[in-house]
């Protein structure tokens, strides 16, 4: 019997190559418990309002004008809303050609971009173009837009840092492309070893592979670290002599949890070395209001933009943009209220410095919670999340425990993150779903959680490692730290 085209052999191969351990097996499972009744703690997603952070107040408001405009109309409306967020509702209508249920130009609303290009230029002391900025439905729309434009087959290679957020593994497959790996090192806090960046290209090039483009993610996603400048200077060194574009993942740029390493975007660096290094290498930024003290990962706000790519790609990537027609313009109007917010002396200004400041400031004491508190278990080590929503402990598995999951017919630490969801409600995600190096086992779990819960979790967590490694203690050896 002839298969069908919508049957499971006859699917486009590259469908079935995708994996996305963000939601795949632990989520599945952790979903079915839920419906059982089992309290679950979703510490698997950067979903922050999913785990109770609050709206900021502003941003709702003047999206809720937007959304019902008749309510500016209201003699009323200036009981309910603050003068500035009516003043910036109508602002952002007035952009618009019918409102929020309107599509927009396919690089989104000229007015936003114009708000990004000049957040921008106050963020790195350079001009930004607006005509050089694509607002997209969150980031990751962005991102698979960009591999889609640079991957024409399976012989073209993205280098990607290894833990890698799953969105590249997944992209690159979907485009037919073939993802380099380059390690972080975890001993150095996952810095970069150049050495072995220079080994995986020519690794790649041994098979036939054309490296065509480099990803950095910073702060890190999973790992949380933030790159010091002279790494970011020695990135594009490297991208100016093999000829990358460099595609820079800045997402988590507003979450910072140290004072020694402070968020600087590589456009800045890059302009900051000069010609020929600033003219010459390709750079795509990206950001979205899903992160940050901000969390809007429902409203699917985004954007990037494009540095010294020719205007010819430029509208390649345009027409392209407008087969979707538009990005969703409430999401666009979310990312220029988080560009460009209520300035100092603005009635709404106190009240949101006063939000974003306390949601920074416990993440910043819950990353400390959480990666301390890993610290103190049997056989676990977690380097200090400096950014971005993450902790990634390695666990050190004994050896009977890894047979037992070879029985199981699971990775290790699926086995081990399985166990703990079964044990605790505790959901995270496996190590082996962003990469790691052989015989190594980690955990991805957000710091999202409320701070009054967090000591309770790691109690839950600490009680449940270490039964898992007394019934499993082997005196054969461990996996490899």
């Amino acid at each position: 019997m002839t298969p069908k085209p919508l049957d499971y052999e006859s699917l486009n191969e590259n469908v079935k190559k995708v994996a996305y351990a963000v939601r795949g097996e632990l989520y599945f499972r952790a979903s079915e418990l839920q419906k059982e009744g089992k309290k679950i703690i979703f510490t698997d997603v950067g979903n922050p309002h999913a785990l109770g952070q609050k709206p900021l107040s502003f941003p709702r408001q003047v999206v809720a004008l937007c959304q019902a405009p008749f309510l500016l109309d209201d003699p009323n409306v200036g009981l309910l809303f603050p003068a500035d967020a009516i003043a910036r509702a109508r602002h952002y209508l007035s952009m618009t050609s019918g409102g929020l249920g309107a599509y927009s130009d396919s690089r989104g609303i000229p007015g936003v971009r114009k708000e990004v290009a000049d957040f921008i230029e106050r963020r790195d002391g350079y001009p930004s173009d607006p005509e050089l900025i694509f607002l997209t439905d969150g980031a990751s729309k962005g991102v698979m837009q960009m591999l889609n434009t640079i991957i024409r087959d399976e012989k073209d290679g993205i280098l990607v840092p290894v833990p890698q957020y799953p969105l590249y593994s997944a992209a690159i497959s979907l485009c037919g492309g073939s993802l380099v790996p380059y390690y972080l090192e975890e001993e150095a806090n996952w810095g970069l070893d150049f050495y072995n960046i220079h080994q995986s290209v020519a690794a790649a090039h041994s098979k036939g592979i054309t490296v065509r483009a480099m990803v950095i993610i910073n702060p890190g996603n999973p790992t949380g670290q933030c790159l010091s400048e002279a790494n970011i200077r020695e990135l594009l060194k490297f991208c100016f002599q093999e000829n990358l574009v460099l595609l820079a993942d800045e997402v988590y740029q507003q979450n910072i949890y140290q004072d020694e390493r402070p968020f600087v975007s590589a456009r800045k660096i890059l302009f900051d070395m000069g010609p020929p290094i600033s003219k010459e290498v390709q750079l795509v930024s990206f950001h979205t209001v899903s992160k940050g003290y901000w969390g809007e990962c429902g409203q699917r706000g985004g954007y990037f933009e494009m540095t010294n790519l020719p205007s010819q790609t430029v509208d390649e990537i345009y027409k392209v943009a407008s087969v979707s027609l538009s990005p969703n313009v409430p999401g666009q109007i979310f990312l220029g209220l988080m560009v460009n917010p209520p300035k100092a002396g603005d009635i709404s200004y106190l009240k949101l410095v006063q939000e974003s400041k306390a949601v920074l400031e416990s993440l910043r004491r819950r990353a400390h919670i959480m990666t301390d508190g890993f610290n103190s278990c049997r056989n676990v080590v977690c380097n200090f999340t400096e950014g971005a929503m993450y902790s990634f402990p390695q666990i050190r598995l004994p050896l009977k425990a890894i047979e037992a999951a070879r029985k199981a017919g699971k990775a290790p630490d699926v086995f081990y993150c399985l166990k703990l969801l079964e044990a605790t409600g505790i959901a995270t995600v496996p190590g082996s779903g962003f990469g790691q190096k052989e015989g190594v086992f980690h955990l991805r779990t957000t710091i999202l959680p409320a701070e009054e819960d967090m000591p309770a979790i790691m109690t839950s967590f600490r009680k449940f490692n270490d039964e898992f490694m007394e019934q499993y203690e082997d005196y054969r050896g461990y996996s490899r730290m």
